[in-house]
């Protein structure tokens, strides 16, 4: 994991303050979640620019160096790139554009008179700033961003929080922290001569589904392309690489996608022999060859409860490594020394399929699909939130609502909000281990995605291609869970086979204490927030809240979870020392 940090004076004749310079170099370690002892850093400095770099990796040797200096400049990669060498075009480039570069990153550059930032197509390495009456600040990590600018003090984006209370991330450009702000994907932030300017590139448009075979095989192939760009540097990663395969859509075409690029691999998949996961995954493996590892689940002695930590643990150490935009209802990974060992799952895969905003939507009429903007994503839960919550809510829907393609809103709300503030916030925790490669956040993959026509990608037609594109030999091998959305309507003639798919049988193995939280853990979720109605009364009705918890198991957890995350946020849990003294809680297992 990297961390970068940006100060730019308003008056390019004044120094930025050694006090400024100390700040930031006392911040790091409650803004960067690892142990203090493994964070090295670097530091570039003109009177009037700095640029500061963190990292807990152990060595540069397979990416970019943290700071890549010369010809009196600065820059640095949060994230990885396809092509690595692309680090050196990003530093001299006259302007700072990130359209043609391969890879999951954002870039800092300061060199003597400027310091600019910019975010790829899905802004899931993020880029904050803020500003105060002498400096601009720009930085990948909010918390870092709003100390910088203001010491040790706190100040709290109390309304802006009404989203994470609805959804449990931001569904916003705002932070939790006021004044800091994310920028948007593939936008620009350059500030020179002490003035600051944002420059956006709009998401492509996509164009019309393809009417003939030759011009739909000619769009898969400009996909192909950019996804085989993605792994071909893993030809020379020394090692295979290490891919969490299922029986489903996503890490079937990473599969055909290594096999296709030469790429050397193994498999890892998680379940019994029996689940359609296991089956699945293994007749693929065996298809294209490669080494296969079933890790069966643990069994363990029948018991009647589980001990979990107790909430406010979790909640702290949620908002430490996802900086108050996540729920502390997500599991989050858990810190691990760093490893370089490269990794791969189908994480964002939906890109490739619409977007989940648009999968898990089965009327696509225009009004349908408009409804969902409202009800399901920026209004959920009107009841329960004050007027001013409410209005702030509508505001923010209304650009969305503006659009005249709703089907395509949806798409772009996925990379915009889904990927780039849900997961580019979740995903801190297992960046502090390693990166992994990410072929479905890749700059140039998702670009080409998003040019592709909403309903042809949510047909799932497209990811069917690639798969028997890169790897012929999976073309009949069964997917898991529901037939392909492209053969519903589709007529098969006797000669013609049609693809096949496994569903698990139901068990009761979905139960979890987080969605079934049982008396006790409901007792507490209730209490916490209650005792700080308070605080929280600004964007939720104190009746309200007391009635969601009336009953003695909450019956919408979520929100509970949600609420409990902000009342600490806003009670002051982090940043600080970490609660002490906290019993676990034992919640029942259903008979």
């Amino acid at each position: 994991m990297r961390v970068y940090l940006g100060l730019a004076a308003k008056d390019p004749a004044a120094a930025i303050p050694d006090a400024v310079l100390h700040t930031v170099r006392g911040a790091i370690e409650a803004a960067f979640p690892v142990p203090a002892e493994v964070i090295r850093g670097r530091e570039w400095h003109r009177p009037s620019i700095s640029l500061f770099a963190w990292t807990n990796e152990p060595d540069d040797s397979r990416q970019p160096p943290l700071l890549v200096t010369g010809a009196d400049r600065a820059a640095g990669i949060n994230g990885h790139l396809a092509e690595p060498r692309d680090v050196e075009g990003l530093a001299h480039a006259a302007g700072l554009r990130t359209d043609a570069v391969g890879g999951c990153f954002s870039v800092f550059r300061a060199t003597g008179d400027e310091l600019s930032a910019a975010t790829a197509i899905n802004r899931v390495c993020p880029v904050f700033h803020a500003e105060t009456p002498e400096l601009h600040v720009i930085g990948s990590r909010a918390l870092l961003v709003h100390l910088a600018c203001g010491g040790d003090r706190v100040e709290w984006d109390v309304l802006a929080l009404q989203t994470m209370i609805r959804q449990g991330f931001f569904v916003s450009d705002e932070t939790p922290y006021a004044g800091v702000s994310a920028l948007p994907p593939s936008a620009t932030i350059t500030v020179r001569g002490g003035r600051r300017t944002v420059t956006e590139t709009p998401l492509p448009a996509a164009g019309p589904a393809p009417a003939s075979g030759r011009r739909k095989k000619a769009l898969i192939g400009e996909l192909a392309e950019a996804l085989l760009a993605t792994v071909a540097p893993l030809r020379e990663a020394g090692e295979p690489v290490n891919l969490a395969l299922t029986g489903g859509r996503d890490t079937r075409v990473l599969a055909a996608l290594l096999h296709a690029a030469g790429v050397p691999f193994r498999a890892t998949t998680n379940g019994l022999d029996d689940h359609p996961d296991v089956v699945i995954a293994r007749m693929i493996a065996r298809a294209l060859g490669v080494e296969h590892t079933v890790i069966p689940p643990a069994r363990a002695e029948k018991k009647d409860a589980v001990v979990v930590e107790h909430p406010l643990m979790r909640a702290y150490e949620t908002l430490r490594t996802c900086e108050g935009m996540t729920s502390a209802y997500e599991s989050i990974v858990t810190y691990l020394p760093y490893s370089a060992k490269p990794t791969m799952s189908g994480q964002s895969g939906e890109t490739l399929r619409a977007g989940s905003l648009l999968l898990l939507q089965s009327d696509l009429s225009p009004k349908a699909l408009r409804r969902r903007i409202d009800t399901t994503f920026f209004l959920k839960d009107v009841p329960l939130f004050t007027d001013a919550a409410n209005e702030h809510a509508r505001e923010l829907a209304r650009p969305w609502q503006e659009r005249a393609d709703a089907m395509e809103a949806l798409d772009h709300m996925y990379v915009w909000y889904k990927v780039g503030r849900w997961q580019a916030s979740a995903r801190a925790g297992s960046l502090r281990r390693g990166d992994p490669v990410r072929p479905f956040l890749d700059n140039r993959v998702v670009r080409a995605a998003l040019s592709l026509d909403q309903s042809w990608r949510l047909s799932e037609e497209v990811i069917h291609e690639l798969i028997t594109t890169f790897a012929p030999r999976l073309r009949n091998v069964p997917i898991e869970g529901k037939p392909w959305r492209f053969t519903a309507d589709r007529k098969y003639y006797p000669w013609q086979r049609r693809p096949e798919f496994l569903t698990a049988p139901k068990t009761g193995g979905g139960w979890s204490w987080r969605t079934s939280p049982g008396e006790t853990l409901s007792a507490v979720l209730r209490d916490h927030v209650l005792d700080h109605l308070d605080l929280l009364a600004p964007i939720v009705k104190p009746d309200e809240v007391r009635k969601l918890f009336a009953d003695p198991v909450v019956k919408k957890p979520g929100t509970a979870w949600h609420l409990y995350t902000v009342a600490s946020m806003l009670s002051g849990v982090h940043p600080g020392k970490a609660p002490e003294g906290l019993d676990p809680v034992h919640v029942p297992i259903p008979s």
